[in-house]
């Protein structure tokens, strides 16, 4: 299983990343699945979707280091969580890659995306003008990225609908590189909170973004 990143943050938090080349037959045969995983993976069509749903619970177990079986399911409100763990899970995927964040003792959201000049189609829709007018003019696309993912990040991080990411999260002016952190606001109902988050390129054209604090 190819992971390609295992980063600690700290005691109780880590970060993976991982590159999916297995197939779904191979993912099938290492993990164990209940009657209403069966019954949910009947619902998604074969292909990505799939092969995404499965990688990321694949990876959960190689994180969790256990041979029992891992209840994770979703929440009300869209956010996996772990039945019987004591671990906060985040998971994202996007074409070849998958990454799992887990956590003892914080909320976590992770989100990677593959990066394509797509994105310019839709930044109005995501930042203030405040927010694009901190960015750079040329050449942007990987600075609207990390805007991207630490906006999805904290919205995975809080797990709650409602959030919305121009209204609710605020991006400070910071200069894009292949790694850093942004400093963010997010206006959420029990109050305004400050989160900074990490971002990096994975590989060449992949961009991370993850949040890890308390609530």
């Amino acid at each position: 299983m190819p992971v390609i990143l295992n980063k600690i943050i700290d005691e109780h938090t880590r970060l993976a990343v991982w590159k999916i080349e297995e197939t779904e037959e191979e993912l099938f045969r290492g993990l164990q699945l209940k009657a209403h995983e069966l019954d949910f993976i009947a619902s998604l069509n074969n292909g990505k979707r799939l092969l995404h749903w499965l990688s990321t619970r694949f990876l959960l177990r190689t994180m969790l280091q256990t041979n029992d079986y891992i209840d994770s399911r979703m929440d009300d409100q869209g956010k996996p969580y772990l039945v019987n763990g004591d671990y906060q899970i985040s998971f994202s995927h996007s074409f070849d890659y998958a990454s799992v964040m887990i956590s003892k003792d914080k909320q976590v959201g992770v989100d990677i995306e593959l990066v394509k000049d797509k994105i310019q189609k839709i930044k109005n829709k995501f930042l203030k003008p405040a927010e694009l007018s901190g960015l750079p003019e040329q050449d942007n696309t990987l600075a609207l990225y990390i805007c991207w993912c630490a906006k999805e990040a904290i919205y995975k991080w809080y797990g709650k609908k409602g959030l919305e990411f121009k209204k609710h999260i605020d991006i400070y002016p910071f200069v894009p590189q292949d790694a850093g952190v942004v400093k963010t606001r997010a206006v959420l109902p029990e109050g305004e909170v400050m989160l900074d988050v990490e971002y990096f390129k994975v590989e060449a054209d992949y961009m991370l973004g993850y949040v890890a604090a308390a609530l």
